[in-house]
């Protein structure tokens, strides 16, 4: 716990940014899957048709392993952010979708029928009646997709896009405890907090008619919405804040990335890569080191979002060129040479 602790002192500044990084990308995607999610349940709700294509879909994308997923993602999306947040976004998707369909399925057809004798239209009835009363069933999936999310979002380390996980990965890369648990321990306290928070949107969002004996009284609940009104303000300025940084630290002149795999002496390398870039020019050096294996380096290059990283003839020769493996150096470093170039 003592090493623990000094890690967390001494590095306190790198986590901080990675948590905000982490947070960013996690409301960002469960934000789109909501905005995708929502709409494509109310969908299926009324086209009968679609309901078992969209759920099965959304159901055999979340069968499929997350880094299966994003190795898939890497050739078409490149690294970082964009295929982080898109595979989150699919990830959460199904809960969503189909608390949304449950919901609204749910509702007593007979309100229904009473609505249309009353003279309501289809869009009254789906505004009025049908989501308010589906309303604490979406929130439950949004709920539980948002907690998924904070969880998934760690793995956006593997391929450079941020957050938490670079912590983690690099923990596990180098046997450090300390710096796996200053990773996973935010991690875990920032999935409780979600969940913490949504669970108080779901009462509020819950009928007046539909709220068990126990709900919270008057005070309870003003006392709860100004708890999300402060953290709902607080979001909004933590998004303005970090826009404003970035777009203030945001290098000036040509900038060059340098990557670098997912182990020590990449990481080194990566770093004396970048210092002796900075010493000999004019360059702005963008650091995206320790990126997950071999294919996931060389797709980012080939995809121009990572410009340069030290790679050994072998792995090259063997790995990515697919040949099979031989003594002859010469030739081995010729058959690179000229197939890369």
């Amino acid at each position: 716990m003592t090493a623990f602790l000094e890690y967390v002192v001494q590095n306190k500044s790198q986590i901080l940014s990675l948590l905000i990084a982490h947070i960013q990308l996690t409301c960002i995607a469960v934000g789109l899957a909501i905005l995708i999610g929502v709409p494509l349940g109310l969908l299926i709700s009324y086209v009968k048709k679609l309901n078992k294509a969209v759920l099965g879909i959304a159901s055999i994308i979340q069968a499929i392993p997350s880094m299966a997923l994003l190795g898939f993602a890497i050739p078409f999306l490149g690294i970082g952010v964009l295929p982080s947040v898109i595979v989150v976004i699919l990830y959460s998707l199904l809960p969503i979708v189909k608390n949304t369909f449950t919901g609204i399925q749910g509702i007593d057809p007979e309100l229904l029928e009473s609505a249309k004798g009353i003279g309501l239209t289809k869009t009254q009835i789906l505004f009025k009646i049908q989501i308010p009363l589906a309303l604490p069933v979406i929130m439950a999936g949004i709920r539980i997709s948002a907690v998924t999310a904070v969880g998934l979002m760690t793995m956006a380390a593997f391929i450079g896009g941020g957050g938490l996980g670079y912590l983690v990965f690099s923990g596990i890369s180098t046997v450090n405890n300390s710096q796996i648990l200053a990773g996973a321990i935010p991690a875990c306290l920032l999935a409780l907090l979600v969940d913490f928070l949504l669970g108080m949107v779901e009462k509020f969002v819950t009928p007046v008619s539909l709220r068990n004996k126990n709900a919270a009284s008057k005070k309870q609940r003003a006392r709860q919405k100004a708890i999300l009104i402060v953290s709902g303000a607080l979001i909004v300025i933590f998004f303005v804040v970090s826009g404003i940084r970035s777009t203030m630290n945001s290098p000036q002149g040509d900038t060059i990335t340098v990557g670098g795999k997912d182990y020590t002496e990449q990481r080194l390398l990566c770093e004396l890569m970048s210092q002796a870039i900075e010493k000999e020019t004019d360059l702005n050096v963008s650091r995206k080191s320790n990126l997950g294996g071999t294919q996931v380096v060389f797709n980012a290059v080939k995809s121009g979002e990572v410009d340069v990283y030290m790679e050994y003839i072998g792995t090259a020769y063997a790995d990515t060129l697919g040949y099979e493996p031989i003594s002859d150096v010469d030739k081995a470093y010729q058959t690179v040479k000229d197939e890369f170039k």
